[in-house]
């Protein structure tokens, strides 16, 4: 394909593919409470299930968040003044999939919480330490039965069905393939979606009017009501930090930890305001892998895969699970964060090559939304470090059940690091806006886990 024509995709388009992919399975899913039967018939939730749904909800707008995140630049991509879905097929096609999604679980859990009312009423309620804020399934609701949303939805549906061909011809490229199949299953789907459309508008109404009748006693006992506020997609933890602000973590800081780290050791990250955050309750949400420079894998007798470095950028020293993949980054994608910490295994207690052979096979995996660590076919930021470790020492993490998946949150990961007498080699963006070492360090991180 030509680039020149529009119909080549770009490097965001491709990180948009990936982020489908990984999220399709979670969002045809939807959210799943097996005890939600037993809930309704007693008539609320115990205190473990209020737990577990606030963790699976937390998860269901995690992978939400993450298609929105590349739904608007990839519409931006292919908006009338880049040329319009004709001109830019490629970005249309990846838009149009994750649109799909959104749709499908959108009307899933809407379907869902009709079903049960307590349920609704329980998505609704705030929850502080995850991030959530109160109304945030009415505000989803609404976001999705919006008439010129959902008129969009429609003509973007016709497009599809008269370009299918032509779309169709985007499957000799091995990243988009995958999608295409993605969206040849979503077509009956899709098609029910283009006649329903009006009848969805109309049952926001009346579940609106219904909302505010329930409502209008928690108006007059307390004074006030809160609004619809801003959209699911651009959720941030309130008040932390404005918007637009810069990272604390600067370059300066990045090219110093590159001195002192060491391949095999474990970073753990934060945005102060990401919806990362949302994941599960504690101050570390994220975790990435460091392989080391290519001087420091050449050391020990390992390479990236040909042709890898050669096409990066910059260079490649970390293995990290996002929205998109776990993948080979650069420092300036993993640590363009607020606040990293720096973990180190004990001497002797695993051996570097199989640390980073185990690690490195399960690059180009797809992002595992689902967080189930039993399978290996997709991987969440912490499972990359789980299963690199696993087998290759003495050192290794064991699974705990959250929210009824068997999975390793991060702040479990330094938990169980510490106790098998785990380094704490750096921190930054704790307190001053410094990196600190040895015994600041390891009293900063402590004191980012007990603040919470």
């Amino acid at each position: 394909m030509n680039p020149a024509d529009g119909h080549a995709p770009d490097a965001r388009v491709r990180r948009g593919a990936r982020t489908v992919l990984g999220a399709a399975d979670a969002a045809r899913r939807g959210l799943v409470l097996p005890f939600l039967a037993a809930a309704v018939a007693r008539g609320y939730f115990t205190p473990a299930e209020d737990g577990a749904v606030r963790i699976l909800y937390s998860q269901y707008l995690s992978a939400r968040a993450a298609l929105l995140s590349d739904l608007g630049p990839l519409e931006a991509a292919c908006s009338p003044a880049a040329g319009g879905w004709s001109a830019r097929l490629p970005a249309f096609t990846v838009a149009f999939a994750a649109a799909c999604l959104l749709l499908r679980q959108s009307r899933g859990l809407a379907a869902l919480a009709a079903r049960h009312p307590l349920l609704a009423r329980k998505l609704d309620e705030a929850a502080p330490d995850h991030g959530i804020p109160r109304n945030t399934f009415t505000r989803l609701y609404r976001g999705t039965t919006d008439p010129a949303r959902l008129l969009q939805f429609r003509a973007a549906a016709d497009f599809y069905d008269k370009h299918r061909g032509e779309i169709a011809g985007l499957a000799a490229d091995p990243e988009l393939a995958p999608l295409l199949g993605l969206l040849g299953e979503e077509e009956e789907w899709i098609e029910r979606r283009r006649r329903d459309i009006v009848r969805h508008a109309l049952c926001y109404r009346w579940f609106s009017f219904l909302r505010r009748q329930r409502s209008a006693w928690k108006k007059s006992v307390f004074g006030f009501f809160e609004g619809s506020g801003r959209a699911v997609a651009e959720l941030r933890q309130p008040g932390v930090k404005p918007a637009g602000a810069s990272k604390r973590v600067t370059a300066a800081h990045r090219e110093r930890i590159l001195q002192l780290a060491r391949p095999g050791d474990i970073f753990l990250t934060r945005h102060d305001d990401a919806l990362s955050n949302l994941f599960l309750p504690g101050f570390w949400p994220h975790a990435a892998f460091f392989i080391g420079s290519e001087s420091q894998r050449a050391a020990i007798g390992l390479a990236l895969p040909p042709g890898l470095a050669r096409r990066a950028r910059d260079p490649l020293v970390f293995l990290e699970a996002k929205k998109d993949g776990v993948r080979f980054r650069p420092v300036d994608d993993t640590l363009e964060v607020d606040a990293f910490v720096v973990l180190r295994p004990p001497p002797g207690s695993v051996d570097p090559v199989a640390l980073l052979e185990r690690g490195m096979r399960h690059e180009g995996k797809l992002f595992d939304f689902s967080f189930d660590f039993r399978n290996a076919e997709r991987l969440a930021c912490t499972e990359v470090i789980y299963r690199a470790y696993g087998g290759a020492g003495v050192a290794g993490f064991s699974l705990v059940e959250t929210g009824g998946r068997l999975c390793l949150p991060a702040e479990e990961l330094i938990a169980q690091a510490l106790e098998q007498g785990f380094r704490v080699v750096a921190a930054c963006g704790l307190g001053k806006n410094e990196i600190v070492t040895g015994t600041r360090a390891e009293l900063a991180l402590h004191r980012s886990r007990t603040a919470l």
